[in-house]
């Protein structure tokens, strides 16, 4: 069991002026929305404080009347984990029905490449032709292992699974352990080939879910190269930490700054795996993330929004000045899984 350092009363209330700043965001339907109010929808689930609820209630009907955008992309598939979240906690069936409208998209429009892998798309154009970013791996293939696992069909579990399976395949270096920001299946490669931190966090976060999501996971045999892959990477990932705790915006290279929203996914990946092993790395990472967090609730030193830069200088110069929805919702996604973690059951011996 996890052995861990933190002052519960603390954190709730760090929570709550996340959530609240979060909401304050003037955030519109797409990924940075999305997985911010996955963030807001954990510390719901978390907590069970109706008033999170309410907030992302009534901001999510907003933007609903507003009118939602005339196609989705992958990128924007991301708001669909708060969709379940509200649908779940109010039966609402207009939630589901969008749901199920990026689900369609995914099963039937989504571009794929190779063994059906989801290209990953930010618009409707075609922008990064055949080219797999762990990014994908949050926006649409969690989204969619988890309204696979709620309507118990087979098909949507295995596409979800598949997913990850060729993700692992094109991403992971097998002798680092460490996941590649993109590979481009057209050139073979893996562009300039960079540890990029937040991809890291992607990865592994999302495989750290699978095995509490999915019912009777052993039985999966690509849930085996879910598990086996996170565990490289994670035992890759602890000697990497800096001494504030932290990880770094290209994961190899001392001359990049500590970022934040890398940290919080990777240190929540950690909580979510449950192994013992890693509580005092856990726990560097619960001062580290605290001290970069504003009295307001503004999850500081987080990138921007980053293409598969050219060089690791593209990725050193990427700004971290600026508050930004994936740095709100991954450090949510952390603190509010801290508040649980001593019900965080490693699963078995995988």
């Amino acid at each position: 069991m996890l052995k861990l350092e933190y002052d519960k009363k603390q954190i709730e209330e760090v929570v709550d002026r996340i959530v609240h700043k979060t909401m304050n965001m003037d955030l519109t339907w797409d990924w940075p929305c999305g997985v911010a109010y996955y963030g807001v929808s954990e510390a719901y689930e978390k907590t069970k404080k109706e008033e999170y609820l309410t907030l992302l209630k009534d901001r999510v009907d907003e933007l609903i009347d507003l009118g939602l955008p005339r196609v989705w992309t992958v990128n924007a598939c991301a708001m669909g984990h708060c969709l379940i979240t509200l649908y779940e906690a109010t039966g609402d069936q207009k939630y589901w029905d969008i749901v199920m409208s990026k689900i369609h998209y995914i099963r039937n429009d989504a571009l794929r490449f190779g063994d059906s892998v989801l290209q990953h798309t930010v618009s409707a154009n075609n922008d990064f032709p055949e080219q797999a970013w762990a990014d994908t791996l949050f926006m649409a293939a969690f989204f969619l292992l988890r309204v696979g696992v709620k309507l118990k069909d087979e098909d949507m579990i295995e596409d979800a699974l598949n997913q990850w399976y060729w993700h692992i395949k094109y991403l992971q270096n097998p002798s680092s352990g460490i996941y590649y920001h993109g590979y481009d299946n057209i050139a073979k490669n893996h562009m300039s080939g960079i540890y990029w931190g937040r991809a890291n966090a992607w990865a592994a976060y999302t495989m750290s879910k699978v095995g509490g999501i999915l019912p009777q996971c052993y039985l999966y045999p690509k849930y085996m190269d879910v598990a086996g892959s996170l565990n490289e990477q994670l035992a890759a990932l602890k000697v990497l930490q800096t001494e504030n705790g932290l990880w770094r915006t290209v994961l190899d290279d001392p001359e990049s700054y500590e970022e934040i929203s890398a940290s919080a996914g990777i240190a929540a990946a950690m909580l979510e795996r449950g192994n013992p092993l890693h509580s005092k790395y856990i726990n560097k990472a619960i001062r580290g993330l605290l001290a970069n967090v504003s009295e307001d609730g503004k999850v500081m030193n987080v990138s921007g929004g980053t293409a598969v830069m050219n060089d690791v200088d593209g990725y050193r110069k990427i700004s971290r000045d600026w508050i930004q929805g994936w740095g709100q919702g991954l450090a949510l996604a952390f603190f509010s899984t801290l508040l649980v973690s001593d019900q965080i059951a490693k699963d078995g011996a995988l």
